[in-house]
């Protein structure tokens, strides 16, 4: 059968970084995938090398919109590595806060679009319903909805007013009703199994030996995580577990970030009655000689950031390694054997950062004559999940299914449509 090549890419100023798919397909299975990073280079590594330590927080916030607080934070613990400084408890606690929040904000950003990419845009609507007051909480923590500018070098920038606490748990509180809702709807929802159920398996070997890490490793029963194996911030003070699965696959990887959501209002409640009266910075002033690392698990993973100090007020050597660079090389060995039609979500399902995964292109291999963008693509997947309803229809009583449909609705508060 005559292989045709899907490009998938590839280039956009607003990405963490860049990424390039070639797809080899026979008909619509995908015999076998290139993958290839760093074809953007912002320079963001070497521009913080020609800014103070101080400046470097507002800059390392712009390598990713939605983990706007988890590069800053990965930051200032490697530069308080060299400094040895030991950051204010209560310090500590705001930024588990607003660590947490951020964790919350991305995976329902994340199932919204997930939910687009398999035409079921009820969850999509639902999904970022929710994430607005996630979003009005954190403007009421840091003063904006994103970009938080909150961290600093021996503490965090702002502090949160006494009188302010009982309104913020209280909006916090409000969360858990709606969302248990939500994460109860999309879980026992049987389009979505059948959509995401044994599509785009990654092994625990595999999931090894690519390196994967957050939602992506824990859903192949990989139990890693830096808040526990690296305790840092107010992680070790506070009671939650690690989330994991084993199947592996793309439903495996929903079932994770939904289970991650009540785990982080479990956490920001604790910080919030735990966190008492005092000071918010160690008011660091100088950086002696040295090199430091700081680890941060944000929503997606392991962010990783490497500090080398020679004792001015620059660094000569920063380093960055997000998570994205370790997930997305597992698309290797996730898609191939896969429909196209499957491609989009396998892909979607680790969370990639970057802001233009609808620009793709079907390419002729031979002619090199384009058969079809991107949102043809979105329209294979949506068909596909039309043509498992209709198998599901075939397989059960009509009424059945629709009780099923139903209640799935009902326990998010819509109608059906």
């Amino acid at each position: 059968m005559k292989r045709t090549v899907i490009p998938i890419g590839p280039y956009h100023p607003l990405q963490e970084e860049a990424e390039f798919f070639q797809l080899q397909v026979e008909g619509e299975r995908v015999v076998d995938i290139d993958v290839d990073l760093g074809y953007n280079h912002r320079g963001i590594e070497k521009i913080c090398e020609s800014r103070t330590f101080d400046q470097i927080p507002f800059v390392v916030e712009r390598i990713c919109g939605i983990c706007s607080t988890s590069h800053p934070l990965a930051y200032v613990r490697a530069v308080e590595e060299i400094a040895e400084v030991e950051v204010l408890e209560r310090a500590l606690y705001i930024r588990t806060i607003i660590a947490e929040l951020e964790r919350l904000h991305s995976h329902l950003l994340w199932l919204g679009l997930a939910g687009h990419f398999i035409g079921y845009n009820t969850v999509f609507m639902w999904a970022w319903r929710y994430r607005e007051p996630v979003l009005d909480i954190m403007e009421e923590v840091t003063g904006n909805r994103n970009n938080y500018a909150m961290m600093k070098v021996g503490g965090v920038r702002r502090d949160i007013l006494e009188e302010d606490l009982p309104k913020i748990k209280k909006m916090v509180e409000g969360l858990r009703r709606p969302l248990d809702m939500l994460v109860g709807a999309v879980l026992d929802d049987p389009v979505i199994h059948a959509r995401t159920k044994g599509i785009g398996v990654l092994t625990p070997e595999d999931a090894r030996i690519y390196g994967a890490v957050g939602p992506t490793a824990r859903a192949s029963g990989l139990a890693i995580d830096v808040r526990r194996d690296e305790p840092y911030a107010a992680y070790d003070r506070v009671e939650w577990k690690v989330i994991t699965w084993e199947s592996g696959d793309v439903f495996a990887k929903v079932a994770v970030r939904l289970l991650e959501i009540p785990e982080s209002i479990k956490i920001i409640v604790q910080c919030l009655d735990q966190m008492k009266p005092g000071e918010i910075d160690a008011k660091v002033k100088e950086i002696p000689p040295g090199e430091g690392i700081g680890r941060v698990e944000a929503p997606r993973g392991e962010t990783f950031h490497y500090v080398r100090s020679d004792g001015s007020n620059r660094p000569v050597r920063h380093k960055v390694r997000a998570p994205s660079y370790t997930n997305v090389p597992t698309f290797k060995a996730t898609c191939v054997g896969q429909t196209v039609s499957d491609a989009t979500i396998i892909l979607a399902a680790v969370d990639p950062c970057y802001s233009c995964t609808e620009r793709m292109a079907v390419v002729d291999g031979v002619g090199g004559k384009r058969l079809s963008g991107g949102y043809d693509l979105i329209s294979l997947s949506q068909r596909r999940t039309r043509e498992i309803l209709n198998t599901l229809a075939g397989r059960v009583a009509q009424g059945e299914l629709e009780r099923g449909l139903r209640e799935g609705y009902r326990r998010i508060g819509g109608k059906a449509c």
